[in-house]
């Protein structure tokens, strides 16, 4: 199962417990082994471990560098697929909804390491299912937001109805264009809650890819940290 923290691939993880269909092995997280944080989300190690701890299914993560290319984060990812077959995995699952290219290249990379890919949320509509994942009882804090979409004033902010009425109409209900990103602490998979504190709210831009002869500015995206209670 593969895991960032967040409400997609929490609601993801319940509804295949729900299905019976898999019994999932490993939660498959990338890591930013410099800072020691879930990659792009920015959350700590040690939120993630209390994560799975909470869960009861085991960690498994794919260390990365700061900012890695793609070839680098491909070959890390393509050695981690490998070495969980050996102990019997055959399906990667992801809670993507509706991105195609990011789907097919998702399908045509494991079936070159022959393993099948399974998508449990594709397609339900994105505003069914934040509703879905609060009516549930999960709870979630905004850990990250792109800058291009949303103000500093939505980091740091609790996923309930307020949050979903106050998006502007551009944004995604579920960020599943990378306008924000999530930690879930609460909910109907977890044994207990992931105890943390809100800790500071951090801006930091990363480069943008550049094509042909075209400059791209970089772009910024605020983090709150979340300290460990």
């Amino acid at each position: 199962m593969n895991w960032s923290g967040g409400k997609d691939s929490s609601l993801c993880l319940y509804k295949v417990f729900q299905s019976g269909n898999y019994n999932i092995a490993h939660l498959l997280t990338s890591v930013n082994a410099v800072h020691d944080r879930i990659s792009m989300h920015g959350v700590r190690r040690s939120l993630l471990e209390a994560q799975a701890s909470s869960i009861g299914i085991p960690l498994t993560t794919i260390e990365l560098p700061e900012e890695p290319g793609m070839e680098e984060y491909e070959n890390a990812m393509l050695q981690k697929v490998n070495e969980l077959k050996q102990t019997g995995c055959t399906h990667a699952i992801f809670g993507d909804i509706f991105l195609e290219d990011l789907k097919n290249y998702r399908e045509q990379k494991l079936a070159n390491a022959g393993v099948e890919c399974s998508f449990p949320l594709w397609k339900i509509n994105t505003t069914e299912l934040v509703h879905e994942f609060i009516e549930l009882g999960f709870k979630s804090i905004i850990v990250c937001i792109n800058e291009q979409y949303l103000d500093k004033n939505f980091c740091g902010r609790i996923i309930d109805e307020d949050f979903i009425n106050d998006l502007p109409k551009n944004v995604d209900p579920c960020g599943e264009n990378g306008e924000f990103h999530s930690f879930v602490f609460d909910g109907p998979i977890f044994k207990k809650p992931i105890p943390f504190t809100k800790g500071e709210i951090v801006y930091k831009t990363y480069h943008a890819p550049k094509t042909s002869n075209e400059t791209k500015p970089d772009y910024g995206f605020y983090f709150c940290d979340l300290l460990p209670a």
